[in-house]
């Protein structure tokens, strides 16, 4: 499809799609990890819960990885700069690689310390270390598919790490139990199995996405000279991806800060409110599908000069993403007592499960802004603007809802409802700041490039 021509509408649609169904997959495979830590014990699915904010530094800086290479791979494609292209396309691979032996070492040295901050007792600390330290071993593979996938991205072609998830997900239900439970010679491993189970899915992916890559007519263009090291291309990848993903790893410190909060209720309200968040985690799918697609779209557009594609990218991603956050915010608090039973049977773990739901029904409508304005100026390169985004959302206002919760020593519902008023007024602010950059930044350049006659 061509990224800058196409109606824009038809192209978001074409690109969110596929990119949503992808996610969904990746969801429900997380969805089924939590399933089956429940089938352990309610200790192992506090502890999967836990480890999230753990793990997500693997998440967001892969994030960081594929958004950083999509972006300046799709500027060079829009300003026909094939050479430039390719050598950020080589280059992501390495920084892939580099980035990953760091992670792994942070990972590993302090993976216990933040389970020991979130308050949590041996047995779930040992439960969750059985887990992460598995994931962060083999994180390797995470950075090489993102990398890879980057110039699918880059190009419009969201439906290749679709099938990928779909698979990977098809894999996990295949073996979780196997290796949870032991089969035949395979001996029970517990939440290691569930780890491992991850990390063969992500062979796989590699697999796949490597043989698909192969294919690509640019990559068949590519010498060994593109991969000589270049400091430049390096240190642009840097500045474009580490701030998101360093603004995304805020994502785990607000995580770190609602388990301890909600820790000093229960253990089971911990299990209760992760479960939940699994189920949120679906419903923004959506917005995430719309958030890739404008990333290539606008990056592509950006580098062409075609502002004009680029306002009407983000206006119309805006208005299909509070569309569908309405509708899920209905469905989500009309299903909320029923959807945490395939998560547990424990009657308080389903209870705090549900107000958590209940509460989250009404903030869902204020995550699109915040998500499609961060999409926005990573499309233009602008990765800082995304970071400082992050960094309000995931680092100021956790901080100060616990304190202010703590002040008030509110129970359960009532930090969350504070949750929803620092949440909407950080998006109504945000929209007001993007309206403000289009109409001064991009609708001046396109006068400048466009005068009136």
């Amino acid at each position: 499809m061509d990224l800058l021509k196409e109606n824009i509408p038809v192209l978001v649609r074409k690109l969110a799609i596929p990119a949503s169904v992808g996610t969904l997959f990746q969801t429900l495979y997380n969805i089924v990890d939590t399933f089956y830590s429940g089938l352990i014990s309610p200790e192992a699915l506090s502890a999967l819960s836990k480890s999230f904010p753990i793990y997500f530094i693997i998440v967001a800086t892969s994030i960081g990885v594929t958004v950083g290479g999509t972006s300046l791979i799709g500027n060079s494609i829009g300003e026909k700069n094939e050479k430039n292209a390719s050598y950020y396309f080589t280059h992501i691979i390495i920084y892939g690689l580099l980035i990953s032996v760091f992670i792994t070492f942070i990972g590993l040295y302090f993976s216990e310390k933040v389970f020991n901050l979130m308050g949590s007792t041996q047995e779930i600390t040992n439960l969750g270390l059985q887990y992460t330290n598995i994931m962060f071993y083999g994180s390797f593979l995470f950075f090489l598919v993102v990398s890879l996938n980057s110039l699918l991205h880059a190009e419009g072609d969201t439906k290749t790490y679709r099938n990928v998830l779909i698979l990977s997900f098809l894999l996990n239900i295949i073996l979780n139990p196997i290796l949870i439970f032991g089969f035949l010679f395979i001996p029970a491993m517990g939440m290691m199995g569930i780890g491992l189970s991850t990390i063969i899915a992500q062979l796989i992916a590699f697999l796949i996405i490597l043989f698909k890559v192969l294919q690509n007519p640019r990559v068949k263009k590519i010498t060994i000279e593109y991969f000589n090291v270049k400091f430049i291309f390096l240190k642009n990848i840097f500045f474009q991806s580490m701030p998101i993903s360093i603004a995304i790893c805020g994502y785990a410190v607000a995580a770190t800060f609602i388990f301890t909060y909600v820790g000093q209720t229960s253990e089971l309200a911990v299990a209760g409110y992760g479960a939940a968040t699994r189920i949120e985690q679906v419903v923004l799918l959506p917005i995430l599908g719309i958030n890739t697609a404008i990333i290539s779209i606008i990056a592509q557009n950006f580098g062409a000069n075609n502002f004009d594609r680029v306002k009407e990218t983000y206006f119309v991603s805006i208005k299909y993403g509070l569309i569908l956050m309405v509708f899920s915010g209905i469905l989500v608090y009309l299903t909320a007592d029923i959807v945490p039973r395939f998560f547990s049977s424990n009657e308080v773990v389903l209870e705090y499960g549900r107000r958590y739901l209940k509460i989250a029904a009404f903030i869902l409508p204020a995550y699109p802004i915040f998500f499609l304005s961060n999409g926005f100026f990573m499309g233009l390169k602008k990765s800082n603007y995304a970071m400082v985004n992050n960094m309000m959302r995931n680092v100021l206002v956790p901080i100060c809802v616990f304190y202010l919760a703590k002040y008030l020593s509110a129970d359960f519902d009532t930090f969350f409802w504070l949750w929803f008023v620092f949440q909407w007024t950080l998006s109504i602010l945000l929209f007001t700041y993007v309206s403000y950059y289009i109409k001064k930044k991009l609708d001046k350049s396109s006068t400048v490039l466009n005068p009136q006659p």
